[in-house]
């Protein structure tokens, strides 16, 4: 099943956004791109730690 996409408009520091455009541009990567992986990724590392934390507390690891 597609996914469709919604728009998300930021507001922040003209130096924030030009870190952001050298991290994407050190890695080909468009600002937007960049952004996207970096909330995917840390999105990932959040639900991986509440399994972690889950899976101890099933097993009353202390």
């Amino acid at each position: 099943m597609p996914m469709g996409t919604d728009v998300l408009s930021l507001r922040m520091d003209h130096e924030l956004l030009e870190r952001l455009r050298q991290h994407a541009a050190k890695r080909g990567m468009s600002v937007q791109d960049y952004v996207v992986q970096t909330l995917i990724r840390d999105d990932f590392d959040q639900r991986f730690q509440t399994a972690v934390e889950e899976t101890e507390k099933f097993y009353d690891v202390t």
